[in-house]
């Protein structure tokens, strides 16, 4: 789906859900930005608040295109900013902040991730701004929550911190070596990003049913815990880290075929046989080795391995992978970039937004919204802003500054 272009227009006329919201967001990088962005997928009006001269700190990171106002803009902002309006107002001076209060009573939504405590000692935190917009949710997400009573309030955190501290990486460290840490999509933000949209949409549903508003807490911490459930869990059970994972009691690892690699999932008896009858090895179904899901395990690269890539060997990781699911056992392509474009599924859901670059031929590919509602269309979706770009218009539109303020503001730096 590319930008502007709306799939199953048939749909306009139930609208979006969130039509009608507006959310007011001091965000930066990922976390915050990502729960926006899904936020604006579902209708609402997303107006990002970022400081002059350098913007979200996301348009710092690596690798950067040159955007029309020709300012290099990094590959974290890039996904995590479509469909927003981006207004530039420095709130390290009072004149700023002044602002960013004025305009909070015109929004249902105040939304920040900076540092738990950052914002309040500016005097825009949540006891601040509450009293100015009866009913406002205030959503908030840092490394470790909003209460000062946690150890951690006061740490800086980015995800692999959160991803680390919630036992992510203890899953699949092997004995002897140091944890992996794998930035994979920025687990830890996006997770917490979901956690966060499910906060915001629970709190404006109490609110249409009491009127009152409230803040949603979210940490990068407690949202890997919550996605990472089984940790604490298996080791209540009496269990070390690595048997918090399948690879010790099922079979679940990637094999080799013709163009790459496909992954296997079983983890019942009945799986592992429909296995071994494709692979022409039905003897498996009686061999002691293996009667139980930690033989299948123990024997994965002595036995297994060499029969399934043995197997695979002349098709490519789609074809293999087809093969097994039509015989009923779970497997699917170890799929890279290229794959995911050419992919039929993805195409058919709008998993891909196409993104006209500005500084090159082709396309940004930014994910699409994975929230499918039977009566609401796909898209249109406006591109990532540039820094400052609605500053103008919404100031003018909402507070109803004239020319001569506005070119004061700019003038003393309070607005770019």
């Amino acid at each position: 789906m590319r930008i502007g272009e709306v799939r199953h227009p048939e749909r306009s006329a139930f609208g979006k859900p969130l039509d009608g919201v507006r959310v007011l967001s001091l965000e930066q990088m990922q976390a915050l930005p990502y729960a926006t962005q899904i936020l604006a997928h579902l209708g609402a009006t997303i107006v990002k608040v970022e400081p002059p001269g350098r913007g979200d700190s996301g348009r710092a990171s690596q690798p950067s295109v040159t955007d029309v106002d020709g300012r290099r803009v990094g590959a974290t902002y890039l996904r995590n900013n479509l469909s927003k309006r981006s207004l530039a107002i420095d709130v390290e001076q009072e004149a700023g902040r002044d602002l960013v209060r004025r305009l909070v009573p015109h929004f249902d939504v105040v939304a920040e991730n900076f540092r738990a405590g950052a914002l309040a000692k500016r005097g825009l935190g949540y006891a601040d701004l509450a009293p100015l917009r009866p009913g406002l949710v205030y959503v908030s997400i840092s490394g470790f929550g909003q209460d000062p009573a946690s150890p951690y309030v006061a740490w800086p955190a980015y995800a692999p911190i959160g991803e680390a501290m919630g036992g992510i990486y203890e899953l699949t460290r092997e004995e002897g070596r140091p944890p992996p840490v794998v930035v994979a999509g920025a687990l830890g933000d996006n997770a917490s990003a979901l956690f966060a949209v499910i906060g915001v949409l629970a709190a404006l549903r109490q609110r249409d049913q009491t009127g009152e508003g409230q803040q949603v807490d979210v940490a990068i911490y407690d949202s890997v815990l919550a996605i990472n459930d089984m940790l604490p869990f298996m080791w209540s059970m009496g269990l070390p880290p690595v048997m918090c994972t399948p690879r010790h009691f099922a079979l679940v690892a990637s094999f080799r075929a013709r163009d790459g690699y496909f992954v296997i999932a079983c983890f019942r008896e009945h799986q592992f046989e429909r296995l071994a009858h494709t692979l022409g090895h039905p003897e498996w179904c009686s061999d002691p080795r293996f009667a139980t899901r930690e033989g299948w395990a123990l024997h994965r690269e002595s036995v297994i391995r060499p029969a399934v890539e043995s197997w695979a060997s002349d098709k490519s990781k789609l074809e293999a992978a087809r093969e097994l699911c039509a015989r009923g056992v779970a497997a699917g392509p170890s799929n890279d970039g290229g794959d995911l474009r050419a992919d039929p599924h993805v195409e058919l859901r709008d998993m891909l937004i196409e993104v006209p670059r500005t500084d090159a031929e082709g396309d940004l590919l930014v994910v699409g919204n994975p929230v499918k509602l039977s009566r609401v269309a796909e898209g249109p979706v406006g591109r990532f802003p540039s820094l400052g770009e609605h500053t103008d218009g919404v100031l003018t539109e909402t507070l109803g500054l004239g020319a001569d303020e506005l070119a004061e503001l700019r003038a003393k730096g309070v607005i770019g």
